[in-house]
């Protein structure tokens, strides 16, 4: 999907929205990541009606990244390494088919990156365990009310943001320091 400027779109639905919009916002070649709302059968979703499970729709970030900084299948790369594909419709004690893993591609290179690598690691069974993620095509995404937004960089020190977004930002930072903005 052509932006501007050259610059592309990715969509992934890691589980909560905060902990992965967080980890995407650190990259260099990433210029906006938006929480919203995809894969679901409701108009204009509300947070608390996406919460009850009974929207389809998963928590989700649309990435927009310059793919001469950062390539989708690096994009990939660090979307399996922080968050677990190998748990259906949960991540962590985010319970609920909202928490669920999902690439959303929105054309053919992406969709055949996204089969390739999960083949891939099915192969070398990275994971010790099957892999759930699904593969989609993008469908229509809702963006998330605006406290979601840079959650975690606006409320740091809120429980569940030191508690499970903290660890998964040192880590991206200690694995992929060379990936991030400076």
């Amino acid at each position: 999907m052509e932006i501007q400027n050259g610059k592309e779109v990715a969509t992934f639905a890691g589980g909560c929205f905060w902990c992965t919009e967080a980890v995407f916002l650190e990259l260099d070649g990433v210029s906006k990541v938006v929480s919203g709302y995809i894969g679901g059968h409701t108009v204009n979703p509300k947070y608390s009606e996406v919460c009850d499970g009974e929207t389809g729709h998963a928590e989700a970030i649309e990435i927009t990244y310059d793919p001469s900084e950062i390539g989708f299948g690096e994009l990939l790369e660090i979307f399996f390494a922080t968050h677990d594909p190998t748990t259906l419709n949960r991540q962590g004690n985010d319970v609920g088919t909202q928490y669920r893993s999902e690439i959303f591609y929105h054309n053919a290179a992406q969709k055949q990156l996204s089969e390739d690598y999960i083949s891939l690691m099915t192969t070398e069974n990275t994971f010790g365990k099957p892999i759930v993620t699904k593969i989609s095509e993008a469908t229509v995404f809702y963006v998330a009310e605006d406290y979601h937004q840079n959650y975690y960089n606006l409320n740091k020190t809120q429980g569940y943001c030191s508690y499970v977004i903290t660890p998964k930002i040192d880590k991206l930072k200690k694995i992929y320091q060379d990936k991030l903005k400076n």
